[in-house]
């Protein structure tokens, strides 16, 4: 695995995506593909009672869908864990430890991103949660409306739950140029974890966690994302749902 070089250095801000750095590198990501994420593979039904099922602690998830152990492959996972008919996505959480994470999803490490959140919880807590407790659950809620025909994952707000805990909100949001940057430094890492340095002192570091997700869509009204770990290793399971009610 490649290891990145250091971002450049920041303005003192807050928040570091409120006042992106010039990148001082070229961006040569590509745009992301258009063709369909894959196929339905979850019956319609499931999704009927998804609210009552992610809000619950702990959060189950059904025997064909468990990526880690042997003992949690069903027959709809290969021996690498994924997903049978799923589309496989790069997924990246990143942020300064004091300002709100962001998690990004491409086509792959060389893509722009198909779809870039941001969370209203602190990177460093974010992280340390799922270090300590090995499982995440994320659910992002929208209101459904009538005669709205704006796909799912382009909805501008969710409200954000992580193993059933309310976290306040998640926002879609057009990358700026510090993302790109991120990504870009990023582009020949297909998966782990690390830190970006910087040389200005208030923002510090960038983590940074990247993974494949398994991407499966239940209905046009609701996906979930998968993350898988190399080689069936076990360590953190993080599982993102997205349902619109």
């Amino acid at each position: 695995m490649t290891k990145p070089p250091p971002l450049p250095p920041t303005s003192p801000e807050p928040h570091a995506s409120d006042n992106p750095s010039t990148p001082h590198i070229p961006i040569t990501l590509l745009q992301p593909s258009h063709r369909r994420r894959g196929p339905s593979v979850r019956p319609a039904r499931l999704y009927r009672a998804f609210r009552s099922v992610f809000r619950s602690l702990p959060i189950l998830t059904p025997a064909t869908c468990r990526l880690h152990g042997p003992l949690h492959r069903g027959s709809s996972a290969s021996t690498d864990g994924h997903i049978h008919g799923a589309a496989r996505t790069t997924g990246t959480l990143f942020g300064y430890r004091k300002a709100r994470v962001t998690l990004a999803f491409q086509d792959n490490p060389r893509s722009l991103p198909l779809l870039l959140l941001e969370l209203a919880v602190p990177t460093a807590k974010f992280m340390q949660e799922l270090g300590s407790s090995g499982l995440l659950r994320v659910a992002l809620e929208c209101e459904k409306k009538a005669a709205d025909k704006t796909k799912l994952l382009e909805e501008p707000a969710w409200t954000a739950f992580v193993n059933g805990r309310s976290i306040g909100y998640a926002t879609r949001r057009d990358p700026t140029e510090n993302d790109l940057l991120v990504m870009q430094l990023l582009h020949a890492v297909s998966m782990g974890a690390g830190v970006l340095p910087n040389e200005d002192p208030v923002d510090g570091e960038l983590t940074y966690m990247r993974a494949h997700f398994d991407r499966v869509v239940g209905s046009r009204d609701s996906e979930t994302f998968y993350m898988l770990n190399p080689d069936g290793n076990s360590g953190p399971e993080l599982t993102i749902f997205f349902v619109r009610i």
